[in-house]
């Protein structure tokens, strides 16, 4: 009755239909509404002629309808964040309405001048609407009062800061704007008619004990908008990993800075003005919904309750523990449920909060300068003011001692100030020493340090920045594991090794992108719910500090997330802290400073070797398309076609044709249409391109813009189109863990940049043997010279006694080419027994060739290097190759491999008729990066009809993987009957 009352009141024909359209699309009707009707440009419902009778049917069938209430947790995310889209809707529309003056505008505007300055308005109503649908989730959980029925005017919320009392009232409370209030009041009543007890039932069971309030949030923001969610990191930390830093960080305060209660302590410091400071106070920058303030709280108060003053907890925590717990949230909703969730415990302590007295949590980010408050302006916008004013004094007045929490992890940070950014490289206030872009006072020298720019990496370096200027500290944070052991990472180990006394760090693994096993063989499993494995980092800085680089300790733990009588990951986190973890203490070297363990012996005889961007100076990542289906074509005819066909259509054309998406920020459709337009000659552009091994493809390489290719990286490929090449192909790093290390190539052509592997932390290099001066009208004419750096050629004509040709090969008596110093290279890449050897350290950078060994030694492997480079790149044939018997359409269904059997050959089907023959189960197995060439070669062509040529091609991929192993097997035995491994 009280729903129907409020459509007969008037509510516009738009926003009915969108109401409609919303209750119904679960039922399939949603298609219906949008067949029937349509919203003109006055915001009226337009019908066709049936159209009113059936919207009328509908609005009937709808108000009849009992709603049954959510019964489980997913289901509620679901219903609430498809009302929270509604009500977003609504917020936009409501602000076009305003002409850009009213009271949602004076929100807008406050948000702009203290938070987010490029704030929009769709993205303003997306926090609005967040905020007040979980805002509302978080009193119903706390709606304790059975004989009243739920609404919004019953919500109550939490008085811990005078912003928060404005933006509810603003949103939910007495100040709602009431063009909302209908969609806020449908809100309540669902979450009234939610069977709670049955939703809250699944929290809080096992090590997690899960807190409904505070984790159901991950799941309705991945309901309401999951890129929102990636792009902000949000996930929720566990409480057995929160509790096992928490108490860690207690630990050490009592351990390491004389603290005898910890967190619990009420030491004060002198600010040298002669006033005194609290000594350890409490800062999490990416505090959410307050999980590890609780967890503070929690810790400290079972301190007090041990010492035998649980009776004077009120005092306590009113006079010496509110003073120093601060938190920053960049996010409306979790600050929001941070401030319900703590005064809620204090609450449930008979603590009330003090009058003018507030929480110490802010809606900030913690990586931004705070902007200038403005006495002017409305009162909401005066209050954002004062509440960005009092995080800027914490973030940079206040003696921070402890920085904790889980700052978001994302690659694509959404946080680019100027001000975390001149942190990152050593610029501004913390000066040169702070920069993760410099190792041992030398740039890095990245071509792509991206992944410095993580938003967790930058929460790491601000916890830094604070902590040093405290003079003193502990940093204790889950993040991402990346940082521990990347080699882009280099200079923020450094960096941290100069900063802090003694690092700990708890690799938690569970990388699913890695494959990452227990030491069983068994599953690894995340502690969260993601594939990307984790870390917890514990950091300390004392007042007395020697000043040398950190000590630096480590300890793994793999195997199940809960499992055994032991409890799994959880389980051993809930029960351990720092004292208990038996930690292994490293020694972390130049060049990579590594927070993770190796063998130091073996790695100062690997480092002895050159690594291959060193050998060969001109060199880049492959070619990135980033749109396979456009740039990648099977023949230069097809290429030829596209290229016309593409430049001919629309945009929107040929977006949809190609299915290309949205575009990205290094590739436009309509630029690339440019670049075909300028280009018109095809013939001249179409170039062959290594796509994966032994599958040569083709695509359209301009010499000026990008056209289909979103990097060209064309200072390097220039040399590949310009004459005669040939280039080594490697990945830097190895994203399995386990398995064997593969990621070399050769070829004749440009490459693609996963032409070995598609994962992106494999991305392949290429590195040509020769480089042709100037552009590519005039290369063939100035010659070309050998892509080999000059102190590596020194050093191997000094280590082999030979003297080096300018170009070709030797005769490895008196003198050697660049052609043999490659292919020599090529034959240790292939080395089995240097892959084993070397392992740990091939899948975490370049790889390192040796210059040792006898003149005779290097003429050996130059041979097999030879003859492998010429198998790979298809210019010899095998001496064996399987047969294809039978006749049929040639048409590639279902590959699939049948062993040796009974005495017969292995077989590889194409269809149910058609078999290449005498194909060995190790062939259709062996591993060149990240493929299978065997199985990825026909799998490529699933649904095509092979010509004779590619039956012929595949017989020959098929031999060259048979006698690759062969010559595997005989480098190692030319190294073992020298001595073996290491060559010397």
């Amino acid at each position: 009755g009280a729903q129907l009352t409020r459509y007969r009141e008037g509510l516009p024909n738009l926003i009915l239909t969108d109401y409609l359209e919303f209750r119904w699309y679960r039922r399939g009707e949603l298609r219906e509404i949008a067949r029937l009707g349509r919203v003109d440009t006055r915001g009226d419902l337009a019908l066709d002629r049936e159209g009113p009778k059936r919207v009328a049917a509908l609005f009937r069938a709808f108000l009849a309808a009992d709603e049954s209430g959510a019964a489980d947790s997913r289901d509620l995310a679901g219903r609430m964040a498809a009302k929270a889209r509604l009500l977003a809707d609504s917020i936009r529309r409501a602000l076009d309405r305003e002409d850009g003056a009213g009271p949602l505008h004076d929100m807008l505007a406050g948000y702009r001048q203290i938070l987010i300055a490029d704030l929009q308005a769709a993205d303003f109503a997306d926090l609005q609407a967040q905020t007040v649908a979980y805002g509302l989730f978080a009193a119903r959980c706390l709606h304790a009062r059975r004989d009243i029925p739920f609404t919004r005017q019953s919500a109550v919320f939490a008085d811990t800061a005078p912003f928060l009392q404005e933006l509810f009232g603003h949103i939910a409370g007495p100040s709602i704007d009431p063009r909302i209030a209908w969609i806020v009041d449908d809100l309540a009543l669902l979450l009234e008619r939610a069977d709670m007890a049955a939703i809250l039932e699944d929290f809080g069971r096992g090590a997690r004990r899960e807190d409904p309030v505070v984790h159901f949030y991950e799941d309705f923001l991945a309901a309401y908008d999951p890129d929102l969610r990636e792009m902000r990191g949000v996930y929720y930390t566990p409480e057995p990993v929160v509790s096992y830093i928490v108490r860690s960080i207690d630990l050490l305060l009592r351990d390491r800075f004389g603290l005898p209660d910890g967190l619990a302590d009420t030491a004060a410091v002198s600010d040298g003005a002669g006033a005194s400071s609290p000594r350890v106070l409490i800062l999490d920058p990416a505090a959410g919904t307050g999980t590890f303030l609780r967890e503070v709280v929690a810790v400290v108060r079972r301190t007090i309750e041990g010492k035998g003053f649980g009776g004077g907890w009120a005092d306590y925590a009113r006079r010496h523990l509110l003073p120093r717990l601060f938190g920053f949230e960049l996010l409306m909703a979790p600050y929001a449920i941070c401030h319900l969730k703590l005064a809620l415990q204090i609450a449930g302590t008979g603590l009330a909060m003090p009058r003018g007295q507030r929480l110490g949590v802010y809606l900030t980010n913690a990586l931004e300068k705070a902007r200038e408050e403005d006495s002017a302006g409305p009162l909401f916008a005066r209050e954002m003011a004062r509440e960005a004013a009092g995080a800027d004094a914490v973030k940079r007045e206040r003696p921070v001692m402890v920085v904790v929490g889980n700052p978001p992890y994302s690659g694509h940070s959404a946080n680019d100030g100027a001000w975390i950014a001149g942190l990152l490289r050593g610029r501004g206030e913390a000066g040169p020493a702070g920069s993760y872009f410099h190792v041992d006072g030398q740039p890095l020298g990245e071509r792509n340090a991206k992944w410095v720019n993580d938003d967790y990496v930058k929460f790491i370096r601000f916890a830094q920045w604070r902590i040093d200027r405290t003079g003193q500290g502990v940093l204790g944070f889950v993040t991402n594991h990346n940082y521990i052991d990347g080699p882009t990472f280099r200079g923020m180990r450094r960096s941290l090794m100069e900063s802090f006394d003694e690092i700990y760090i708890l690799d938690l693994h569970g990388n699913a992108k890695k494959g990452e096993r227990a030491p069983d063989g068994g599953r690894d499993e995340n502690v969260f719910d993601i594939q990307q494995g984790v870390a917890i980092g514990l950091f300390v800085k004392r007042a007395d500090g020697a000043g040398a680089p950190a000590r630096v300790r480590h300890a793994d733990l793999r195997g199940l997330r809960e499992a055994g009588a032991d409890g799994g990951k959880d389980g051993w986190l809930a029960d351990n802290d720092a004292g208990s973890t038996r930690w292994r203490e490293l020694t972390p070297r130049a060049p990579f400073y590594l927070f993770v363990p190796r063998d130091e012996a073996l790695a100062a005889e690997y480092e002895a070797g050159w690594r291959l961007p060193d050998i060969f100076p001109a060199n880049s990542v492959g070619i990135i398309t980033a749109r396979d289906r456009l740039a990648i074509q099977w023949t230069p005819g097809d290429v030829r076609r596209v290229a016309a066909e593409f430049a001919s259509l629309s945009e929107d054309e040929a977006r949809t044709r190609y299915k290309l998406g949205r575009d990205a920020r290094d590739w436009k459709v309509a630029r690339a249409q440019e670049d075909i337009r300028a280009h018109p000659d095809s013939e001249a552009h179409v170039a062959p391109v290594f796509y994966r091994p032994f599958d040569v493809r083709y695509t359209y390489y301009t010499g000026r813009g990008r056209g289909f290719i979103c990097n060209p990286a064309r200072a390097v490929m220039r040399h590949m189109l310009a004459g005669s090449n040939l280039a080594l192909l490697a990945c830097r790093q190895q994203s399995q863990a386990g398995a064997e290390w593969a990621h070399c190539g050769a070829t004749r052509a440009i490459a693609e940049s996963c032409a070995l592997s598609n994962k992106t932390r494999e991305t392949g290099s290429v590195f040509p043997l020769y480089v042709y001066p100037g552009g590519l009208e005039n290369a063939l004419e100035r010659g070309r010279t050998a892509n080999l750096a000059p102190g590596f050629a020194k050093a191997a004509g000094a280590a082999f006694g030979l003297e080096l040709l300018s170009e070709g090969a030797g005769d490895l008596a008196a003198a050697m080419g660049p052609e043999d110093i490659f292919h020599y290279i090529y034959a240790v890449l292939h080395s089995p027994g240097y892959r084993r050897r070397y392992a740990d350290f091939l899948r975490r950078d370049f790889a390192r060739i040796p210059l040792g060994g006898s003149r005779e030694t290097f003429a050996a492997l130059t041979g097999f290097g030879r003859r492998l480079a010429a198998l790979h790149t298809l210019e010899e044939e095998a001496t064996d190759t399987p047969a294809f018997p039978r006749d049929g359409n040639n048409s590639v269904d279902k590959p699939r491999y049948a062993p040796p059997s009974a005495g017969k050959p292995g077989k590889v089907w194409i269809n149910r008729d058609q078999y290449f023959d005498g194909v060995p189960a190790a062939v259709w197995e062996f591993a060149i990066g990240a493929y299978r060439p065997a199985q990825k070669w026909l799998k490529e062509r699933k649904g095509r009809t092979l010509s004779f040529d590619d039956i012929a091609l595949y017989a020959r991929v098929c031999g060259a993987l048979a006698e690759t192993r062969r010559l595997m097997a005989a480098i190692d035995d030319a190294v073992e009957a020298r001595g073996g491994w290491p060559i010397s």
